[in-house]
């Protein structure tokens, strides 16, 4: 039920240059939220942290990249590590809920408004600057778990321009989750907003 072997090629990314945006940045700057992750080239990425005065939210992709966002990390609005991208930006071993919360305050620290940490099937550990908790998961039927990560993110995106609270946001990101791991496609053909809210409320019956 999980990926053995990834092959990609991301050299189309190198082209999403800041000359190549330039003449994009006001349409970007009108959008309610701008979401990236750190296939961009590193001279692109910081310079959209300069350039963007809408909510940033960042997915780190991979341990291989996930260092260039460190310039832009006091611009994200929420950032959503895994367990090894959060340990190679901030030097903390994480083997169990401290380490994760630890991570998560450093990521804080650092200036991302809102870090959804997540650790696959042990939770997620969600920080802002009032709050700093460890997540358990709810139960699954598992059967693909390829595409949870990015269901979790999209769910993010879409609970934050909903206007959620960070409580609210990952049980989003987490019903999104349980939809993608129970189909053997990648996206899910059952996702919608309808599942996604009724799955959400379940959650927060349990979390909050």
């Amino acid at each position: 039920g999980d990926m053995r072997l990834a092959i990609n090629d991301m050299a189309i990314t190198q082209r999403l240059t800041p000359e190549a945006l330039q003449p994009k940045i006001e349409k970007l700057n009108r959008s309610s939220a701008v979401v990236l992750d750190a296939n961009l080239p590193p001279r692109t990425i910081e310079w959209l942290g300069e350039q963007l005065t809408v909510p940033i939210i960042a997915d780190a992709v991979s341990a291989a990249k996930v260092e260039r966002l460190v310039p832009i990390l006091d611009r994200l609005d929420a950032f959503k590590p895994n367990r090894i991208e959060a340990e190679m930006l901030t030097g903390i071993t994480i083997n169990d809920e401290t380490g994760a919360r630890l991570a998560a305050e450093e990521l804080v620290a650092r200036g991302v408004r809102r870090v959804f940490l997540t650790l696959g099937d042990k939770g997620v550990c969600i920080a802002d600057k009032d709050c700093n908790r460890f997540v358990k998961p709810v139960p699954v039927n598992l059967i693909n778990a390829t595409g949870a990560g990015d269901a979790f993110t999209a769910a993010l995106v879409w609970a934050t321009l909903r206007g959620c609270d960070l409580t609210e946001t990952v049980a989003a990101g987490m019903a999104a989750s349980s939809v993608a791991v129970e189909s053997t496609l990648t996206v899910s053909p059952n996702m919608s907003a309808e599942l996604l809210i009724e799955r959400m409320n379940k959650i927060l019956e349990v979390i909050r």
